[in-house]
């Protein structure tokens, strides 16, 4: 195996992205999470709005029709070319995220890089779940929440993953037959969590 993608999906609220960034760390790689996006619009020219909006978001139904002025593109695209869906704007974040897979080890977070990269014998597929209390907890002390609206924002935050993966991927985020490993951080903390990764590519990986 010349190199490993770790590609973390999450509850919101679960110490998903704090997972991956001190995973990412631990093993002195580049971790991606919003710069996805940064990527896609550099590489297509389209403004970094527009992939902002569909970002691990339910798909819209409508099409974004954009004048050719709106953004920079090749002059030699159709009319047909500037109307923009979220099925466009995903595939152009999928062709990065296969780039990313390509050019060496990497940590993965969100945007269905488990599906995208799932014939990919380097891709090593994880989902950090916990508690609804315990996730409460974590987003009230980091957006400084009361409890109401924490739970609120969770359940809003977590409908819009599920339906963004049920829509491009086929099958429920939570399913955990799509995970190479599920982890609980609500029992065992983000550090153990990360610990517990670290162990399980060295019995995947051996060598």
């Amino acid at each position: 195996m010349s190199h490993k993608i770790i590609t973390i999906s999450r509850e919101f609220g679960s110490g998903g992205l704090e997972i991956a960034t001190k995973l990412a760390e631990k093993l002195n790689v580049p971790v991606y999470n919003k710069n996805i996006t940064d990527m896609a619009s550099e590489r297509s020219g389209i403004r970094k709005s527009y992939f902002d909006k569909v970002d691990e978001q339910p798909t819209d139904s409508f099409l974004y029709t954009l004048a050719v002025n709106a953004f920079s593109v090749t002059a030699n695209l159709s009319p047909y070319d500037n109307a923009l869906s979220s099925d466009k704007l995903f595939n152009l974040q999928a062709d990065v995220i296969r780039e990313i897979a390509q050019s060496g080890d990497s940590v993965i977070v969100g945007r269905c890089a488990n599906y995208i990269l799932r014939e990919d014998p380097a891709c090593i597929s994880i989902f950090i779940t916990a508690p609804i209390d315990f996730r409460i907890g974590r987003i009230m002390e980091s957006e400084k929440l009361e409890e109401k609206e924490a739970r609120k924002l969770i359940e809003t935050t977590d409908k819009k993953r599920d339906s963004y993966v049920k829509y491009y991927a086929g099958y429920s985020r939570r399913d955990c037959s799509a995970y190479d490993l599920v982890i609980n951080s609500g029992r065992i903390g983000t550090d153990k969590a990360v610990e517990l990764i670290l162990h399980y590519l060295s019995l995947r990986f051996p060598d």
